[in-house]
């Protein structure tokens, strides 16, 4: 061998990705260029021959095939940020700017303030009151709204004006962006922002400081109990759409009773949907998870409103009442209402779909209700132990969603997953590599091709699709296409993983049957492909895969 090539094959990798784009450079260039970059063993077999024709033609599919993994890198590059590009946009930018004035109907007038939330963060609102003063001074209402970070305060305008309308001031903020996100969240510190508000209402022209109250909605429901346990200033709560569950139950119910109604049944409803969140939680992605209401509700002193509609679809209607009743009753606090709304969706709007879109309009009756009852609280003439309305409609009851045990954890599903990678994706880069060095040799079984494909597409396929789910789940999933109860997507997973588990058998024993001596190397091929694919087994009867 000349010496330049010796030299050049005892060099690791230097720029791999440095030449490949290059197409500028003669042939006669290419063999030294290329010959610096590659390790030993491919320079070996690339040179062996003294045929320098054959040795470019390798050459030549080498660089092709350094172009194709420069490109690789490049799309992943671009990936990277993209995704991380926006993340560091959004953390350099400073707090949310107050929202423009808000435009009111004539009979109302808006104020705009700011107050501080908790840890000093400034808080910006618009206070509604009736334009024209009545007799006395009015009481007033805060509304803490849902879940969303950094939501608007018009996301409530149509309830602030009826209420407004009902004699009574009410106030309307944005709800704060920093040190909240989809991980993380904290109902304590929004329960002091709550209070905030309360505070700055309390201090309004017109407004009776001993009549000032808390409205939350959904998420809000597990905040306002919070502070109106903290502070004798909260004069009464208003509840729409809240939970007596915890935050993670209630989530869990909520995409599985979606799915039931998009007709979905067996193993993705019972198995991947519930096993999905309970993994979330254990990598510590579902903030406030475990969060028991039921010790704070019974905190609460003041008379309680609590409203549902019949068709509410994101807080289980007929198990959440029974739980504040409960829990209020065990504090001793017996001035409460229970009231139901037919036909009303989650936030107690009009609903003509069963809960699924929401009408532009509230409920009828339900802002005259609250503009009444706050009237009779503030007076000391809050209604004793009342429930009334129609019954409300709940698909499924929720079940109680446990923590991971050891071996169910989000570890093991990280250190499974990586099995799975190495073991069905080494098998097809063996292959490249061999055909690259020009040594291709006969599989020991085609199924083993079947067996590599098939696992690295149903380990992403299933946490893809599941994921979808979860996030586009609630008033109602979209599985796609519904066969035997089964979404299309969930039964082709479904039987590449049945052909996996067949594969594997079929591998091990047209490896154990062969009738020609297999390199070591192979053999540690198939123990990994084998391996991967016994694994797979109780990885796919856990999230029910190889489950009806």
């Amino acid at each position: 061998m000349p010496r330049w090539r010796s030299m050049s094959c005892r060099m690791g990798w230097a720029s791999a990705f440095s030449f490949a784009g290059s197409s500028r450079m003669n042939r006669s260039s290419s063999v030294m260029r290329i010959s610096l970059v590659l390790p030993n063993d491919i320079c070996r077999a690339l040179f062996a021959e003294n045929s320098l024709q054959t040795s470019l033609g390798n050459m030549t599919r080498i660089l092709r095939l350094l172009q194709t993994l420069r490109a690789l890198w490049a799309v992943g590059v671009a990936v990277v940020l993209l995704v991380a590009a926006p993340a560091a946009a959004a953390a350099a930018l400073p707090g949310p700017r107050p929202s423009p004035p808000i435009a009111v109907p004539p009979d109302l007038k808006a104020t705009e303030v700011s107050f501080p939330g908790s840890e000093g963060l400034t808080m910006h609102g618009t206070v509604l009151s009736p334009a024209t003063a009545g007799p006395g001074r009015r009481p007033g209402l805060v509304l803490v709204t849902g879940a969303g970070g950094g939501s608007p305060r018009t996301r409530h305008l149509t309830e602030a004006v009826e209420f407004a309308r009902r004699g009574m001031s009410v106030l309307i903020y944005d709800k704060r962006s920093v040190g909240y996100s989809l991980f993380h969240r904290s109902y304590s510190q929004l329960a002091d922002d709550a209070l905030g508000g309360l505070a700055a209402l309390r201090s309004q022209p017109g407004v009776d400081g001993a009549k000032v109250g808390l409205w939350g909605l959904s998420e809000g429901g597990w905040v306002v109990p919070i502070a109106a346990s903290r502070s004798k200033d909260v004069a009464f709560v208003v509840l729409v759409g809240a939970n007596s569950l915890s935050p993670l139950r209630q989530a869990t119910w909520a995409v599985q009773a979606g799915l039931l109604r998009a007709g979905v049944r067996g193993s993705l409803v019972d198995r991947a949907e519930l096993n999905m969140f309970r993994m979330i939680d254990d990598l510590g992605m579902f903030p406030e998870a475990h969060y028991d209401p039921r010790p704070t509700i019974a905190a609460v002193r003041q008379p309680v409103l609590a409203i549902w509609g019949t068709h509410d679809l994101l807080t289980p209607p007929l198990e959440s009442p029974p739980g504040f009743v409960a829990a209020l009753e065990k504090g001793g606090n017996r001035r409460y209402t229970i009231r139901f709304f037919g036909n009303a969706e989650h936030a107690a709007f009009k609903t003509s779909d069963g809960g699924v879109t929401p009408l532009a309009e509230l409920a009828p009756g339900y802002a005259d209700l609250v503009g009444s009852w706050v009237a009779d609280a503030t007076a000391g003439g809050a209604p004793v132990a009342r429930t009334s309305g129609p019954v409300p409609v709940q698909d499924a009851l929720t079940i109680p969603v446990h923590r991971s045990a050891w071996w169910e954890s989000a570890a093991v599903q990280l250190v499974a997953s990586a099995l799975f990678l190495v073991a069905f994706g080494s098998y097809p880069v063996v292959a490249l590599v061999r055909r690259v060095r020009g040594r291709s040799r006969a599989p020991v079984t085609k199924v083993a091709r079947l067996l590599s494909a098939g696992g690295l597409v149903v380990v992403p396929g299933m946490f893809v699709y599941v994921m979808y789910l979860l996030m586009s789940g609630g008033e109602m999933a979209f599985p796609g296409p519904v066969v035997t109860g089964r979404p299309l997507v969930w039964l082709a997973l479904q039987g590449l993983a049945v052909a996996c588990v067949v594969a594997t058998v079929r591998t091990a024993l047209s490896w154990r049957r062969a009738r020609f001596p297999i390199p070591r190397g192979e053999s540690v091929r198939l123990w990994l492909l084998i391996a991967g694919g016994t694994v797979l087994i109780p990885w796919g009867l856990y999230w029910g895969l190889l489950l009806p």
